[in-house]
């Protein structure tokens, strides 16, 4: 329909409808095509027609008589005439529109591959863009790291500074300690106390007394001493009991001292002297009377300082024994019981008149009066 009213406007545009009404239809539109073609074409004829008449018209005009248009010869011909340069033109336009066409299909494909590379062109800007992007944020994250990396050695270098002090701190430490555990290896050879343990609560010293090499009490087990802390600035000093061996000499040694000391820290150092003297004091008794239990059914009572000797079910023998023994003091046979009756002592009498514990135990085992 597009097409009919662009012909209508080109051969005769008062044929088109005012504006406002109705189009005319499809058939009355296909006719009025045909009768303007047909009319076109014979216009075309008339035209050729009167162009002739007119150049005709020219010629008459020009010439002087008829005779002359009889004795004027026919004009040349044009050299390959009308047609042929129609047809020249024809075959140049063609050749030309080739060409055009060639150049226009040549055109194309370098504006797409223009297109293409502006695509790829705008891709790697893009791609640029992202990279920028990203090396920046690198070189965000690169400052960062080294201002960390320059935290880090600031920080190591005071680490190592404060390491080497320390280094030369314990160093010196290890040298005070040394020197100290000489010290206190001497103290302790002086003062026959050795450390044991200790802990925020509790001591263990030990007491190792130094005897004559042919003491008989040099077979004696070290005697341990628990120091307990209190917490009204006060302490408690128990004898413990290190081995099986020692248990029973160490009972009879607490019976001696009361089985345990207590009293403020400035009376610590007076509680282990009293209990060092009580123990060399004792030591070779009680060594003594350990060595006794294995031979005969003894009991020691440390507070009357008296030995019970039991011979058989119903003969008991009571000896008594001095402070000092058995380098100053004597044993003396207090009483024999049988069956709980005292009995007559007048015929025991030993062949001299001081004996040790020992002795008095041999004597009474072997004597046949009793």
């Amino acid at each position: 329909m597009t097409d009919i009213r662009g012909i209508l406007q080109r051969c005769d545009p008062d044929l088109l409808e005012p504006g406002g009404e109705s189009e005319p239809d499809c058939a009355e539109a296909a006719g009025m095509v045909n009768f303007l073609t047909e009319r076109r074409r014979v216009q075309k004829v008339l035209w050729r027609q009167l162009f002739v008449l007119d150049s005709m018209m020219s010629l008459l005009e020009g010439l002087a008589s008829a005779q002359q248009l009889m004795t004027q010869p026919c004009p040349p011909q044009p050299e390959g005439g009308a047609h042929s340069r129609w047809k020249a033109l024809k075959a140049e336009n063609r050749s030309g529109m080739e060409k055009t066409e060639t150049l226009l299909m040549s055109l194309q494909e370098r504006v797409q591959q223009i297109n293409n590379r502006r695509h790829r062109l705008t891709q790697l800007v893009q791609q640029l863009h992202s990279k920028r992007r990203q090396q920046e944020q690198l070189t965000v994250s690169l400052l960062k790291a080294q201002n960390a990396l320059r935290s880090c050695d600031h920080q190591l270098r005071q680490l190592r500074a404060e390491s080497e002090a320390a280094l030369s701190q314990l160093i010196s430490w290890q040298r005070i300690r040394d020197t100290l555990q000489e010290h206190v290896g001497a103290m302790q050879e002086v003062m026959q106390i050795k450390l044991i343990s200790f802990n925020q609560s509790e001591v263990l010293v030990e007491i190792r007394p130094r005897l004559s090499s042919n003491s008989s009490a040099s077979e004696l087990e070290p005697l341990r001493l628990s120091i307990t802390c209190c917490h009204d600035d006060r302490f408690i000093l128990r004898i413990t009991n290190s081995d099986q061996q020692q248990q029973q000499v160490n009972e009879e040694l607490a019976g001696l001292v009361g089985g345990s000391i207590s009293g403020r820290w400035t009376e610590l150092s007076a509680a282990l002297v009293e209990v060092l003297q009580y123990y060399m004091g004792q030591v070779e008794l009680l060594c003594e009377i350990r060595s006794l239990r294995s031979r005969f059914a003894i009991d020691w009572c440390p507070a009357q300082r008296l030995l019970i000797y039991l011979k058989s079910a119903s003969l008991v023998c009571h000896l008594e024994v001095e402070e000092g023994y058995p380098s100053g003091g004597r044993t003396r046979l207090c009483s024999v019981r049988r069956d709980g009756q005292p009995i007559d002592m007048s015929g025991l009498k030993p062949h001299k008149a001081e004996l040790s514990l020992t002795e008095w135990l041999v004597f009474l085992c072997s004597s046949p009066l009793i």
